[in-house]
């Protein structure tokens, strides 16, 4: 791998996952382990090339955001444990704190500027997801459902990889992450003023890290993703790249993994914007899906074997999935 660690030569590696999944040997799937888990160790993110999702899923998305606001309104998030439903634009403030009073202050002073609408495994005991109306949103319901269970697919697949490049079992994670326990996000940033963006503390989305194992993210041309160097603290752009996947280490990964995989900073910022006065611009919308992985709920996230020794101690106490991705939404809505 090219050294990434100063600015200059920052750059998020690209990977085609497709050699991973026509692998016939041990070896050649190793050799494409070792890129992603060298990825997530250096800068917490890769690109994947090579996968079979469809990119037409984000278009999708945007109808939905093109709904009345009382329909939308109608299906609203209210739960952090359920964590499904829509989420009005101000309500929601992602941030590295981990403190409810002060990310409530945070929120207050300059919310995300996104919409979102959050989604779960459609057979879950307790919870139910919030759809629209067929007649309201023809197919959304049945589209997103087979988005769900292929991005599932893929990150089965993933966290095999990350196995076999930790030196762990391939099927090591396999029993821990087959109750589909994710959240699928489809995300939409409305044009604003740049004035709105100027203020201290203001973004589309704040720095913030990801929760689970990984995210799947799927953006469309217009861009405003950026990641922090690791080794620099200063952001840098991940620009889309057509047909590449973004995927991004999460907290409980990092977890897992006795910090050994990083999970990385990011936020989401204006791209350039459009001038539509002396001193004022417009910033484009922007349309985006995460498919934010995790273990089941019930899974113990405790330091892998392969990840701590006599010199490098568990650096985290034992916890669930549940305890950690509740605890962590209950503090980011109001």
């Amino acid at each position: 791998m090219q050294d990434v660690r100063s600015d200059s030569t920052f750059r998020i590696p690209l990977i085609d996952f497709a050699a991973y999944k026509q692998a016939t040997s041990l070896a050649e799937k190793r050799c494409i382990a070792d890129d992603i888990v060298n990825g997530f160790k250096e800068v917490g993110f890769v690109y994947l090339t090579g996968h079979v999702i469809a990119p037409e899923t984000v278009d999708r998305s945007a109808e939905f955001f093109q709904l009345p606001e009382e329909t939308k309104a109608r299906l609203a998030w209210d739960d952090p444990k359920a964590n499904r439903g829509y989420v009005q634009v101000g309500r929601e403030r992602v941030s590295t704190s981990l403190d409810a009073a002060e990310i409530a202050a945070q929120r207050a002073k300059a919310p995300d500027t996104k919409e979102s609408m959050e989604i779960g495994r459609e057979s879950h005991p307790t919870f139910s997801n919030k759809w629209p109306q067929e007649t309201e949103a023809p197919e959304f319901k049945q589209t997103m459902l087979h988005f769900f269970q292929t991005c599932h697919e893929l990150h089965a697949m993933v966290m095999r990889s990350i196995a076999l490049g930790l030196d762990l079992p391939e099927d090591f994670f396999d029993k821990m992450i087959d109750r589909q326990d994710h959240n699928l996000r489809l995300l939409s940033y409305p044009p604003i003023r740049t004035s709105l963006l100027l203020g201290d503390g203001q973004a589309r989305a704040g720095s913030h890290t990801d929760y689970g194992t990984v995210t799947l993210l799927f953006q469309d041309s217009v861009g405003g993703l950026e990641v922090q160097n690791p080794h620099t603290t200063h952001y840098q752009p991940a620009l889309p790249i057509p047909g590449t996947i973004v995927v991004n280490a999460g907290d409980l990964l990092a977890r897992w993994s006795n910090n050994v995989l990083r999970s990385t900073l990011h936020r989401v910022v204006a791209p350039p914007a459009i001038k539509i006065n002396a001193t004022e611009g417009m910033t484009p919308a922007r349309q985006s899906i995460a498919f934010f992985c995790n273990p089941n709920f019930d899974a113990t996230i405790e330091c892998l074997p392969t990840c701590t020794s006599a010199s490098n101690p568990s650096k985290f106490p034992p916890l669930t999935t549940e305890q950690y991705i509740v605890g962590r939404l209950a503090a980011t809505y109001s």
